[in-house]
């Protein structure tokens, strides 16, 4: 018999189940994307370009992907001050940056962070606990001794048990013999140990006193700030292993302004030696410890387009009296605030930080690595130096000064300006004083002062007219004034003299302004002010030069001199 195979016919269900079971082994055979795991870092400032205003951070951020894919790098160690619409994030070879974010809540645990002078100064904190410790021990094996030797002789010498049976005096007397004997030898042994107490006494106070130094140490040093944010970042890895990320921010507390020497020599030819040197200030919340320092002359907290001018409306009304103009003025006045509060609004913009653009400007990148903590000191960093040729000259102001003045005029021979900021400033090594210099652009000339010459003795007298008034005379519609000023050399050296003065001008034809003086100025109208007059002339050393200076003032009747 020939048997025959019949198919078999699978229920419905029975297809189910076998197409689930095929499509698990297909889940469990196929590698599926890992899930997004969250990954704790901490960065490092390694790089600080600071503005007049401002300052941009470089920071790196190195961690570890255990895997390729996707990542969330939070960066749990930045001050809670930080602008983050301010931050450019750019990650190294093989590793993508995606959205981030800054969290302030909800942040994830971590241990008071500590500097590097911080962990050196618990360390030794740590290392003082120890030796106190073991002063403490020292000290108390000693008192030990001496209590000990001290209980002996107490012993000893309260002694006063009965004489044993059948003593005799031999016995009695080696019972009296071996009771000195221990006697003598627990006092030496006590002796001894006090001997031994103020070494170990000096011990544990000196550590005690290191230790109390140690704390105080660490309790100066400025930590990081424990008022927190952290910065999410989307990352994507090629690979698992080491990654890089680098973020760029632009924030504010930060400033560098320059500060000068300048040490005016004469002998031989005149000269003037300038030293270069600026402060930096932080107060952004965190210490930059050894980072690569950039000072640059741009100024991106400054508006960066010009500004703008808005339509004028102007009226007329009828004329009101002064008591109905000032009602109006009281009432108008809260409208006029609010209208101007809220143009002022409108031209106060956000600081864009990609429109800070070092073009033209000056910057200074200095060689060493520099450390500046927040808001504690103003870091004081050289330059350099230059020698600048200058030509002196004795500057007078009779009409406020009983002296001349030194001023020296140089040139800045440099290819950069020399930038406004401080300056101390010496004559022979010796400080005369300070000023605040201005811009001084490449090629031009600039004067500065360097204290009195007390041999040049300056006057400023009005004369006696024949009435006995003194030099200034007042009609109606006229005045008039007189003064003679006397330039008197008392030294043993011949100095060139620019004598500065000063007449009335007038801008009305009405009033009019006549001067005479004697001997005739050589400038007029000094810097472009009217006025203002200049005599220059050498005086010899013993020498004396008078000058005399008249001017009139005159108006047609019935008005009065303001």
């Amino acid at each position: 018999m020939t048997t025959r195979a019949h198919p078999v016919r699978l229920k419905p269900h029975s297809k189910g189940h076998m197409m689930r079971a095929l499509l698990s082994l297909l889940l469990i055979t196929t590698a599926l994307p890992a899930l997004a795991d969250t990954i704790p870092a901490t960065s490092k400032i390694t790089a600080v370009t600071v503005y007049p205003e401002g300052a941009k951070l470089t920071r790196e951020v190195t961690f570890t992907t255990s895997s390729a894919g996707s990542h969330e790098l939070l960066i749990t160690d930045l001050p809670s001050a930080e602008e983050s619409v301010f931050a450019q994030i750019a990650g190294g070879e093989g590793l993508q940056v995606g959205a981030y974010n800054i969290r302030t809540d909800r942040l994830p645990p971590r241990e008071d962070p500590l500097t590097a002078d911080q962990v050196a100064a618990k360390a030794k904190i740590e290392e003082l606990e120890t030796a106190e410790q073991t002063a403490f021990l020292a000290l108390e094996a000693v008192q030990g001794k001496v209590d000990a030797a001290e209980a002996q002789v107490r012993f000893l010498s309260s002694f006063s048990g009965g004489l044993p049976d059948g003593a005799t005096p031999e016995t009695i007397k080696a019972m009296a013999a071996m009771i000195g004997t221990e006697t003598l030898a627990a006092r030496e042994t006590a002796l001894a140990a006090k001997a031994e107490l103020w070494p170990v006494q000096k011990a544990l106070a000196d550590t005690q006193e290191a230790l109390t130094k140690a704390r105080d140490t660490f309790a100066a040093l400025p930590s990081a700030d424990m008022d927190y944010a952290a910065l999410s970042v989307a990352v994507e890895a090629t690979a698992a292993g080491e990654q890089i990320v680098t973020i760029t921010q632009y924030v504010g507390g930060a400033y560098w302004q320059p500060t000068y020497e300048l040490n005016l020599t004469r002998e031989g030819d005149d000269a003037i030696s300038l030293k270069r040197a600026v402060l930096v200030t932080q107060y952004t919340g965190e210490d930059w410890s050894d980072v690569a320092l950039t000072l640059s002359s741009s100024a991106p907290s400054l508006e960066a387009s010009p500004s703008s001018l808005w339509p004028e409306l102007r009226s007329i009304e009828p004329e009101v009296d002064e008591n109905e103009l000032a009602r109006m003025d009281a009432v108008a006045a809260p409208v006029v605030m609010e209208e101007e509060s809220e143009v002022v609004a409108e031209k106060s913009g956000s600081i864009i930080a990609g429109s800070a653009i070092e073009g033209d400007t000056v910057v200074y990148n200095y060689p060493n690595p520099v450390t500046v903590a927040t808001g504690v000191e103003n870091l004081r960093l050289s330059l350099d130096d230059m020698s600048l040729a200058a030509v002196v000259k004795a500057v007078a102001v009779p009409r406020y000064d009983d002296t001349a003045y030194f001023v020296a005029s140089f040139v800045n021979p440099s290819e950069e300006p020399l930038l406004s900021g401080s300056a101390m400033l010496y004559r022979e090594g010796v400080l005369v004083g300070s000023t605040e210099l201005g811009m001084i652009a490449p090629g031009v000339e600039a004067e500065v002062g360097f204290g009195a010459i007390e041999t040049l003795r300056i006057s400023r007298e009005m004369p006696l007219r024949e009435g006995g008034e003194t030099g200034v005379f007042t009609s109606a519609n006229e005045q008039a004034e007189s003064v003679v000023i006397t330039v008197e050399n008392t030294g043993d050296e011949s100095w060139p003299i620019r004598l500065i003065d000063q007449v009335p001008y007038s801008e009305q034809t009405d009033l009019e302004v006549d001067y005479a003086a004697d001997p005739e100025p050589t400038e007029t109208d000094v810097d472009s002010q009217r006025g203002i007059l200049a005599w220059e002339f050498d005086l010899a050393a013993g020498g004396k030069q008078t000058v005399t200076l008249e001017h009139t003032l005159s108006w047609p009747d019935g008005m009065e001199l303001r």
